[in-house]
């Protein structure tokens, strides 16, 4: 499952307006993530998400981002967004993401909270069921959101597990940040949401370009060294 040679990919989640989402696209995003979750201060309804997914459609791949759906919620988003990449954040079991991957019939993507090294066991039986497996901080205790709390785990617990680059790797990037990340874990995606926000759910269009260009310049400066 070890990806091809080639820049990192970059994924700007959370993205809830078309202002913002023209600025990640412009700036050369892979992925675009749009946030189905009301708790979420990046919640986008179907008929919003609906019309960001067409506007970026044929411009970057577009992950719908759920949290334990059910399916009814699966079939309207399936039929109204229209998305290359379903992500599951929340508790889903690995049963569950293949359910999910059959229903929809789209590829997914699992999210798996990492605070400790002990957590990483769980990455192969969901790697069996998911296309991706992305990394994020576990939440602090009495998190209201299971993502985009803006923490950082330890990278070095990545680099010790010697993990197929496969992954994608998320929680608290910054594009102060995101060359580091790169170079520690060895990632070959990246994604971000309140690392470019000027307050939760506020995207600014100045930090997406500066997070992209920051992982374009860090995958780079990691292929020269490989």
């Amino acid at each position: 499952m070890t990806p091809p040679p080639g820049p990192v990919l970059v994924k700007i989640c959370g993205l809830s307006t078309p202002e913002t989402l023209d600025a990640a696209l412009d700036a050369g995003a892979d992925l675009i993530g749009l946030v189905h979750f009301p708790r979420s201060p990046r919640h986008v309804d179907l008929a919003a998400g609906a019309a960001l997914s067409r506007r970026a459609a044929g411009r970057a791949g577009r992950v719908a981002l759920l949290v334990d759906p059910d399916d009814a919620l699966l079939d309207a988003v399936t039929a109204l967004l229209d998305p290359d990449w379903i992500q599951l954040h929340g508790r889903e079991d690995p049963a569950r993401v293949a359910a999910v991957r059959a229903r929809t019939g789209r590829p997914v993507m699992k999210a798996l909270g990492i605070a400790e090294a002990a957590d990483l066991a769980r990455i192969p039986a969901y790697a069996e069921v998911a296309e991706r497996i992305l990394l994020d901080a576990k939440p602090p205790p009495g998190a209201a959101l299971p993502g985009g709390n803006g923490h950082a785990f330890d990278w070095t617990l990545i680099a010790r597990a010697g993990l197929a680059p496969d992954f994608m790797l998320s929680g608290g990037l910054t594009p102060a940040t995101v060359a580091e990340a790169i170079a520690v874990t060895g990632a070959r995606a990246v994604d971000v949401s309140s690392g470019v926000e000027i307050r939760p759910g506020e995207k600014d269009p100045a930090r997406i370009r500066a997070f992209v260009a920051a992982a374009r310049a860090g995958s780079r400066k990691s292929e020269s060294a490989a």
